[in-house]
């Protein structure tokens, strides 16, 4: 694609990594073909390349973005479906992203959409104040109909009781139940440790009983992936994950940073990219990127050791789209349930969103819940007993339309290996 942009312009690093992106593309439209959005809606503007359109428009011009465009790159999942599928190496997740600041700086919403998306950047990456507002929520759960349709979604997938704060998620060290072979930083991460703390808790069990050292960093937390694809600053939350980290690299040393949300290891593998023109943290910052794991991908290096419960039950295998697309891990989580007694079931159109995509059911939910009704008829198709995944998003995203059981990989990997049953799965 032939682009325009001055002199000027190019000395801006953004627009320098705009520029070669948009070059890349030879509008083939293949990536039109695996776009959701463009699957449910068949407009040229919903689709990846009718969206580089209008990026590249609005970019090249230097102008504030129109309604008309907001409304199709809103609309985007920033899945990376089309990143999958481009035989041209367009790397749209770099693209949308600046597009989105670029709408965030230029764009005013209408003030019901300011105050909420504010919001959501506000007390989603916040452990603390989430869980506090979820149960007022949740009193508040039987006047949910009478409110705008984006916060009825809201309230839908708020669950009327959460669990305790879990101990493990509280700095310290994990000593490792076997013979030490690597010591690792495990990302406690945000909103899950208020929905699903058992999460955090089955992947320091089933790391220690793999030889790993775990260590949970003072001063981590949230990886500022839904700040960021908000449009909004997600480098604050960032930084701090860097320095945290740096501290443990530079003192007891690590061999991996474990991260057991696929959407916030895709950001967290991208951090050398985000601080690349930082001077203080660009070294740091890729350091950090470098040793991002997600859990599957390092149990895959180390391989499933023993085995307690060879249980054989279904397992139908979601593939989250930050795992898959933002993190080309495929096989590994397959293999690795395999490995651990389960039989594995791959449902039909597994390269398509639940619709979660960290807040866009929130924002999006007409949108979001056709993409989880073809996703849950897709996977009980397959007539599985247990539903696993690798993000908590699409945990919840796909739990609202199923009566199945839906887990983490990780949980079936710990019950798999000697931890306890996970709760919600029948006797």
């Amino acid at each position: 694609m032939q682009t325009n942009f001055s002199p000027a312009q190019l000395a801006n690093s953004d627009i320098q990594v705009a520029d070669q992106i948009l070059r890349a593309c030879v509008h083939c439209g293949f990536c039109t073909a695996t776009c959701p959005t463009y699957t449910l809606l068949g407009d040229e503007l919903d689709s990846p390349r009718g969206r580089i359109y209008l990026i590249k428009d609005m970019l090249e011009n230097d102008r504030p973005a129109t309604a008309e465009e907001v409304k199709h790159i809103d609309r985007c999942l920033s899945c990376l479906s089309c990143m999958t599928t481009c035989p041209s190496g367009v790397h749209y997740m770099h693209l949308v992203d600046h597009a989105r600041h670029h709408i965030e700086t230029t764009f005013r919403r209408p003030w019901f959409d300011r105050i909420y998306r504010r919001a959501l950047g506000a007390v989603l990456p916040r452990p603390g104040l989430f869980r506090s507002l979820v149960a007022l929520a949740g009193l508040a759960k039987p006047f949910a109909g009478f409110l705008p349709a984006k916060l009825r979604a809201g309230f839908d997938l708020i669950p009327f009781d959460i669990p305790e704060p879990s101990q493990i998620d509280k700095p310290q060290v994990v000593v490792a139940e076997t013979r030490r072979t690597r010591r690792v930083a495990l990302m406690t991460g945000c909103a899950q440790k208020v929905l699903s703390p058992q999460i955090n808790e089955a992947t320091v069990r089933l790391l220690t009983r793999h030889g790993c050292e775990v260590v949970i960093a003072e001063g981590a937390g949230c990886c500022g992936a839904l700040n960021h694809h908000l449009g909004q600053d997600g480098h604050k939350l960032a930084r701090a994950n860097i320095l945290a980290w740096s501290r443990e690299i530079e003192t007891g040393g690590l061999d991996a940073i474990v991260i057991n949300a696929s959407g916030c290891g895709t950001t967290v593998k991208d951090y050398g990219f985000m601080f690349r023109d930082d001077p203080e943290l660009a070294d740091k910052a890729q350091k950090v990127a470098a040793l991002a794991r997600d859990v599957t991908e390092l149990m895959s290096e180390i391989g499933v050791q023993r085995r307690a419960h060879a249980t054989g039950r279904r397992v139908a295998y979601h593939s989250a789209c930050s795992l898959q697309h933002g993190q080309r891990i495929r096989n590994e989580p397959r293999q690795l349930l395999m490995d651990a007694g389960f039989t594995v079931l791959d449902p039909p159109e597994g390269h398509l969103c639940c619709g979660s995509a960290g807040t866009y059911n929130l924002l999006e939910p007409e949108l979001a819940t056709r993409l989880r009704d073809r996703k849950v008829a897709n996977i009980e198709s397959t007539q599985p007993e247990i539903i696993a995944a690798g993000n908590i998003g699409c945990i919840t995203q796909i739990a609202k339309g199923t009566p199945l059981p839906v887990v983490h990989t990780v949980e079936l990997l710990d019950w798999a290996t000697g931890g306890p049953k996970p709760r919600n799965l029948p006797a």
